[in-house]
């Protein structure tokens, strides 16, 4: 079958650079692009996943008072005397 196409310019030049490498011919690099896009479109659509979701739980109250605050948290650990 003939037909005429026009071709994007990004589309052409990278047909172009794998007729190239290939040495091959543009219709023959042209229907086999078409043929795997029309395969890939044809395809099911890969089944969606489940995002992630971490499960939280409640640790209770924290036991060294405000942990909001770095430096005395630290200090606790460390066993100094934060004052």
């Amino acid at each position: 079958m003939r037909t005429t196409l026009t071709i994007d310019d990004d589309v052409a030049f990278q047909l172009e650079q794998l007729r190239r490498r290939r040495n091959a011919k543009f219709k023959v690099l042209v229907n086999e692009a078409l043929r795997r896009g029309l395969r890939d479109m044809s395809a099911p659509a890969p089944k969606k996943r489940r995002p992630f979701r971490t499960r939280t739980f409640n640790a209770g109250p924290s036991l060294i008072g405000d942990i909001d605050n770095t430096a005395e948290v630290l200090a606790i650990v460390e066993g100094e005397a934060y004052k």
